[in-house]
């Protein structure tokens, strides 16, 4: 007989799992039970989502999943994202400025008004055509304008940079305070139309933005008279009362609603006291949700004159202190920040009774003009003639 040949040992197969090492059947049962976990867990997650994007709504559904991103944890990221977008698309200082305005208002406002407010001294000079001169906004009001508009160049650094601004005589008109179909997120006894009313358009003269959603500026609500969110002392108000006179007050009744007072919305604090500038109007973490005080993106403002009309500033590319300094070039003797960025910056002005020719203050705010005249999400004021 030869000699025995020996039979190759055959390779081992790998064990199941590979380099690990074999899966035990504890090791899959965990796994399993993780995975089902983290499934489970984002249940509420999938149905907040779908349940927001899916409920009635006049905001685009990129701006509510943005919206319901910094409500569920995610503020600062979309905080962050934000601030570079804007600090991108920031524009550079300097360079050429406009050649023209654009137009706003018919004509110059008539010389025989119980009270005209002086022009807009302009911040950049020689000033264009019609920079700061105050216009009707009906060829039918001009003698006894109860709402004057206009444009002003309000940052010499950014010379095509451009504010809108409007004069209220609070004397000839009535504000209105309504509630949005979400915001204020409190509890009323009736949110109302979320529009202005078809009945009550007759006398519609403009409608205006509100304010920061109450949970990002921690401000409080009266409504009809009665506080349906706390309010705050030491916190910038737009307070409305029964007689039809308007104010912008720092806030100091505390849980207390003064008597007359049909409705306050605070947000922030005051830009503008005793016609000067807040100390703190540089600090960029006190004017802005997410976006702080400097950052240059689209804000609104409201002021008070020392005449007891209201003011309403608003433009791309501002700061909180630009428009502080618009308004109180305006008259203003107090001033607070409304809403900002652009999708929530509106001041629309209505050419002819009923809500017909409405229009823009400027022709750069995104949203249409037709805005509150159908049931809107945000809270709002509409400006009435008496």
């Amino acid at each position: 007989m030869g000699p025995a040949v020996a039979t190759p040992a055959r390779p081992r197969p790998p064990a199941p799992g590979g380099s690990l090492g074999p899966v035990t059947p504890v090791a899959t049962r965990v796994r399993r039970i993780a995975l089902v976990a983290a499934l489970v867990a984002l249940i509420p997650v999938a149905i907040s989502f779908v349940s927001m994007a899916t409920r009635q709504s006049n905001t685009a559904l990129n701006i509510r999943a943005v919206e319901w991103l910094r409500e569920n944890g995610a503020s600062e990221i979309v905080a962050e994202i934000e601030s570079i977008y804007y600090s991108i698309t920031a524009p550079s200082k300097g360079g050429p400025t406009l050649k023209s305005l654009p137009k706003v208002g018919y004509g110059s406002s008539g010389s025989n008004t119980a009270y005209r407010p002086p022009n807009i001294e302009p911040f950049i000079k020689p000033a264009l055509p019609g920079e700061g001169v105050w216009h009707a906004t009906r060829p039918t009001l001009e003698g006894e304008a109860p709402l004057l508009v206009t444009t002003v160049r309000d940052q010499p650094e950014y010379p095509r940079v451009l504010a809108g601004v409007s004069w209220i005589n609070t004397k000839k008109t009535h504000l209105v305070y309504y509630p949005g179909r979400e915001e204020p997120a409190v509890e009323l006894p009736s949110r109302g139309p979320s529009e202005v009313p078809p009945q009550l358009r007759e006398n519609l003269l403009a409608t205006f933005n509100s304010a920061f959603k109450l949970v990002d500026s921690g401000g409080g609500l009266v409504y009809q008279g009665h506080m349906y969110a706390p309010m705050r002392n030491g916190l910038a108000t737009l307070v409305g009362y029964s007689d039809g006179s308007v104010n912008i007050i720092d806030w100091t009744y505390g849980a207390t609603v003064p008597a007359g007072m049909t409705f306050a919305r605070q947000n922030l604090g005051l830009t503008v006291n005793e016609g000067k500038l807040a100390p703190n109007i540089d600090n960029t973490g006190e004017w802005g949700a997410t976006l702080g005080g400097a950052v240059l993106t689209w804000r609104s403002a409201a002021g008070i004159t020392a005449h007891g009309d209201l003011l309403y500033a608003a433009g791309e590319d501002q700061t909180a202190a630009s428009l502080a300094k618009t308004l109180i070039r305006a008259g203003a003797v107090r001033a607070m920040t409304l809403d900002i960025n652009p999708y929530w910056t509106s001041f629309i002005t209505y050419g002819a009774p009923g809500g017909r020719l409405p229009r823009n203050l400027l022709p750069s705010m995104e949203r249409p003009a037709t805005r509150y005249l159908e049931p809107d999400d945000r809270d709002f004021f509409a400006v009435f003639s008496k």
